[in-house]
């Protein structure tokens, strides 16, 4: 799993909220790229721009610039490009990971302990220790960690950590006393509970969380908002101007509308309701409109029919190669899982599923099979992470117009583990990008932040390397899933905005379009994938107005 850095933190520095464009606004003077409808390249001299932050027009040099403006910017001939679109992300828990104990940079259980033992000690008035971030696999433990392993750090407070990819959670063994749960208690449908010896061990996968979190204290509004603001800052600093955010709980819509009401929402937020209820009790009879200039809409749900392969919760058609007991965690029956996206799909509302093992993409794709028959017209049925697929179900995915929400640093991060899970010969559909446009899927990337950095370069380095940030393995690792650069950058951008339904609101630079953008401190189509990764955003711009700008 890759580090959770974030390009240009110490320089990060928000804009106070600008002036809106006016009727005749130009940003002149710059090296514009952008693609077009078909994913062509496209490069302009000049933006011009309306009242409202909208492109009306893409300028060349010998276009004649107009004789009356209200405002125009000279960016002396740097690099313009259209703001990326993160298909997949989760906003508050980014925010959150800046608040709380991030164990994401640990490179060992000892290294770890060190920062817990740090960190309780720099705040004696929590009366809880929470973060994540922890990666077993990157510890080369070869096992889950312990609430021992946590007592030797904070044996005196509750202390409870997630696992990177969020389908885990650590607890200490006072967190454990405060929860109740001892050798007695039953692992939960859809989760399991770690054990040694017939007692809790102090691992709680995917659904057994809950035996946990049930106890823990929740964050109050106003630290909600600060949350917010923490991620906001990092996903502008990264050049991401638009954000699907995957299970968005009434209290975190309560805090978009917040930040919204006071004009402190620079981002565009696209939200997947957590699970039926908080849709519903969201949107009520169907997806929201857009609000505040199109930068927040509620769109659909997110449904959770798997685990993750880390944690060994992805559901499997055969047993893991490293744990042949296991086969993985199915979240949903066949059965309730068509309840549930019927359920939204009849009020409107588009469906979500993360899937990652391939017997949960094979679930999901018969699920939409059947419920395309029912429920007709531009569905947009989406799939997310669609991370390891059975060869005979890759060409399902290109029917019914099935979106693959896939997340390019995955495979680079992931590639170690995911062998030793599956072992070599059931590698053939795993991450297969590049398959899945040969089949007619509409591809969306994404970071799955704060799983991952949302830093877009990086995931575009590792589409079309298919090596991680050291290089490895030299060549890409299955080289032959990997995209071609252009078709890369437009499912950072066009596809983000075309599975959200948001094609004609925003990602690409065209009249009619969002002015969302951001100058560079490079031409991203003539950088090799190490120069892409160290890319960086100069300035960020929302619908025409400068939201960041490094300092």
């Amino acid at each position: 799993m890759q580090g959770y850095a974030i390009k240009g933190l110490v320089a990060l520095s928000l804009i106070a909220w600008p002036v809106a464009a006016s009727a005749d606004a130009l940003v002149d003077n710059v090296t514009g790229i952008t693609l077009d409808a078909d994913g062509k390249v496209v490069r302009f001299t000049g933006l011009l721009m309306s009242l409202d932050g909208k492109v009306t027009k893409l300028l060349s040099a010998k276009d004649k610039r107009p004789d009356k403006l209200d405002w125009r910017a000279d960016m002396k001939g740097r690099v313009l490009i259209p703001g990326f679109v993160d298909s997949h992300g989760h906003v508050l828990e980014l925010g959150f990971r800046q608040l709380e104990l991030d164990l994401s940079g640990a490179r060992t259980l000892a290294e770890a302990q060190a920062r817990i033992r740090a960190y309780a000690a720099a705040n004696p008035d929590r009366k809880w220790i929470l973060g994540g971030g922890w990666n077993q696999e990157a510890w080369g433990l070869g096992r889950f960690p312990t609430a021992a392993d946590l007592d030797a750090a904070v044996p005196d407070r509750p202390v409870w950590l997630a696992r990177a990819d969020g389908h885990a959670g650590w607890a200490n063994s006072v967190a454990l006393r405060e929860a109740g749960v001892t050798a007695k208690t039953v692992s939960p449908a859809g989760g399991r509970i770690e054990k040694s010896g017939g007692q809790p061990s102090g691992v709680f996968v995917d659904a057994a969380q809950a035996l946990v979190q049930k106890v823990v204290p929740q964050p109050l509004p106003k630290e909600r908002d600060l949350a917010f603001l923490k991620a906001q800052a990092l996903l502008l600093a990264n050049g991401v101007t638009a954000t699907a955010d995957m299970g968005t709980s009434v209290d975190d819509w309560l805090t978009y509308r917040r930040m919204g009401d006071i004009g402190n929402l620079r981002i565009r937020v696209i939200s997947y309701g957590a699970g039926i209820e908080d849709t519903v009790r969201i949107g009520g009879k169907g997806p929201t409109p857009w609000l505040y200039q199109d930068r927040l809409r509620l769109a659909g749900v997110k449904l959770y029919g798997d685990g993750a392969l880390g944690s060994r919760g992805a559901w499997l058609k055969a047993p893991y190669a490293d744990a042949p007991r296991e086969s993985g965690l199915g979240f949903l029956s066949d059965t309730v899982l068509r309840n549930l996206m019927s359920r939204a799909a009849m009020d409107g509302y588009q469906v979500a599923v993360h899937a990652i093992g391939d017997a949960t993409n094979a679930e999901v794709l018969g699920a939409i099979d059947e419920l395309s028959e029912t429920y007709k017209g531009d569905r947009r049925w989406r799939i997310e992470h669609a991370q390891i697929v059975d060869p005979a179900d890759l060409k399902r995915f290109g029917q019914h117009g099935t979106i693959a929400s896939m997340q390019p640093v995955h495979a680079t991060s992931d590639r170690v583990m995911a062998e030793a899970r599956l072992g070599p010969a059931r590698l053939a559909g795993a991450y297969a990008w590049r398959t899945m446009l040969a089949n007619g899927v509409p591809l969306a990337f994404g970071s799955d932040y704060p799983v991952e950095s949302p830093d877009p370069f990086a995931g575009w380095a590792a589409a079309i390397s298919r090596e991680d940030a050291q290089g490895q393995p030299p060549g890409g690792w299955r080289p032959e899933e990997a995209v071609t650069r252009e078709q890369a950058w437009r499912a950072f951008t066009q596809g983000g905005a075309y599975a959200a339904f948001a094609e004609t609101k925003f990602g690409r630079l065209a009249p009619g379009q969002r002015a969302d953008f951001l100058i560079v401190d490079r031409d991203p189509t003539a950088a090799s994938p190490a120069e892409l990764r160290t890319t960086q955003v100069q300035e960020t711009w929302v619908g025409g107005e400068k939201m960041w700008s490094r300092k």
